[in-house]
């Protein structure tokens, strides 16, 4: 299944995708007891939104063994936790604004868990009864600002920094995807998120641990090798297998 938020006449509503159209859903995405109804648009018709308004968005990084040897740095014995700022987080089809033009403002392509249940210390095998479902993300991270604070709050929180989308896909194994990014039209990152170094649930268990997870709250879990630099014109399309495209374009704020 496909879950989609979409505006429609001014009305925002949340919708199962089917084909090529979007049926409408009535009452809350995250309640068992939504219903789908009969009432459907054409998808070229509504404007999709960042699938998610997320109370949290919790971030790992370092979490590909090819992007920390690429890196230089070791292997973390823990998932590597930070938080960025909700209101960093656009849709696809959305602009990405570069803060400046001189910064190094780097592409990151993951694959990002949405909550579905309010939830603490879960265990690993026990993630995906809390896990809604997954989506694409692009962790945009101003790579001069990271090395000057010693730290990536800043860095990874301008607004615009966090694309989400295109939709919430339910049913696939998030342990075994192809994750591809792209940079006009050229592939730049091309991998599989089972060279993540701490699977789904592992990263679930461990970050359920530390706090309470709520439903429609964002963890995305780390890029693969590849990651490089944007600049002002450039489209940036992540594609993960069994969720879809992501893509922004690239403008200076």
């Amino acid at each position: 299944m496909k879950y989609a938020r979409f505006s429609k006449n001014g009305e925002t509503h949340y919708g199962l995708v089917d084909g090529d159209h979007i049926k409408v859903i009535q009452g809350d995405l995250f309640d068992p007891s939504h219903e789908v109804t009969d009432e459907a648009h054409p998808l070229d018709e509504v404007r999709l939104l960042a699938p998610v308004e997320p109370g949290k968005l919790v971030c790992v990084g370092l979490n590909y063994r090819l992007h920390a040897e690429e890196s230089g740095l070791a292997v973390p014995d823990d998932p590597m936790l930070f938080i960025c700022s909700p209101e960093a987080i656009i849709a696809s089809g959305d602009t990405i604004l570069l803060n400046n033009d001189h910064d190094r403002i780097e592409f990151e392509a993951e694959i990002a868990i949405v909550v579905g249940k309010t939830c603490k210390d879960v265990t690993r095998e026990q993630a995906g009864d809390y896990i809604f479902g997954y989506t694409c993300a692009n962790d945009v991270s101003n790579r001069d600002l990271q090395l000057k604070d010693g730290q990536f709050a800043r860095a990874k929180s301008f607004d615009t920094y966090k694309p989400l989308g295109p939709w919430i896909a339910t049913g696939l194994d998030p342990d075994n995807v192809a994750i591809e990014l792209r940079q006009n039209g050229e592939v730049r990152q091309s991998s599989n998120t089972n060279d993540m170094i701490f699977s789904i649930g592992e990263i679930f268990e461990f970050i359920s641990g530390v706090m309470t997870l709520k439903p429609g709250d964002v963890i995305i879990t780390g890029t693969p090798s590849g990651v490089g630099p944007m600049k002002e014109g450039d489209r940036i399309s992540i594609t993960i297998e069994g969720i879809g495209e992501l893509e922004n374009t690239v403008a200076l704020a």
